[in-house]
């Protein structure tokens, strides 16, 4: 089975391959099964899905959902149209939890004060409770994440299954699919979130992340978020029965 990873980063940055690396040894598979799409050439086509059945979505570096790039809204309807109807089996996070937000309707809003930089807790809600990969972890646990956009209200046919303090929206699934999202990045641990900081370090200028050493400190493993990228590979690869979540 063969990844397909899209990605949303500015010509030259090595995050991009950083980050197909990270998805790569979190998923527990060879990295040359991961391979990357640049998202600003345009969306994947019949062909490439046809060899690479399973999507990933990853983080965006300079890029926002709330951009008005064109783009951007070939890639949302490309959700919409294609990604969702189909039931492709995704994971997206961050920037792709973001992107499935807004190809199906809900709100993203934009808000530095809240940013979210290191590790935080993530709580389960009820549904999160009965979801097939967040349920052994309930209900809460730590995952690693870096973001300053929010969801604030999640599309129809989107459950909630996760939040956090100061971003009430960190996971969801698209119902009966293996199409699910974080506002958090598994692929991620400590080092590798550390990393992905300090090199988009100057974004987070007068955010509620701009404390060097008070972000790094506060740094822990997560090996519980980690363990839902194979987790999820497990779902897909044996068909295990994806239940309707509670609204």
């Amino acid at each position: 089975m063969k990844f397909l990873l899209l990605q949303a980063r500015e010509a030259g940055d090595p995050m991009a391959e950083h980050e197909r690396i990270c998805f790569a040894e979190a998923l527990e598979v060879n990295p040359t099964l991961v391979i990357a799409h640049d998202l600003l050439t345009g969306v994947p086509t019949d062909a490439q899905l046809a060899t690479h059945p399973l999507l990933l979505v990853g983080g965006s570096g300079a890029y926002s959902t709330l951009d008005d790039d064109p783009w951007l809204g070939a890639f949302f309807d490309f959700l919409a149209d294609v990604v969702i109807p189909r039931r492709v089996p995704t994971f997206a996070s961050c920037f792709g939890f973001q992107a499935l937000v807004r190809a199906g309707g809900g709100d993203m809003t934009r808000d530095p004060s809240r940013a979210e930089v290191g590790t935080f807790d993530i709580h389960l809600t009820d549904p999160g409770h009965d979801d097939p990969l967040l349920a052994p972890y309930a209900p809460t646990f730590a995952a690693q994440l870096g973001h300053k956009d929010h969801a604030t209200r999640l599309p129809s046919g989107m459950h909630h299954l996760a939040g956090s303090e100061r971003s009430p929206f960190q996971a969801a699934r698209i119902d009966g699919t293996s199409i699910f999202a974080t506002q958090f990045h598994p692929e991620l641990d400590r080092e590798g979130n550390a990393y992905r900081y300090m090199a988009y370090r100057a974004a987070y200028s007068g955010s509620a992340a701009d404390d060097d050493d008070a972000v790094l400190a506060a740094m822990r493993e997560t090996p519980e978020a980690t363990a839902l990228l194979p987790r999820w590979l497990e779902e897909v690869l044996h068909g295990h029965h994806v239940p309707h979540q509670r609204d």
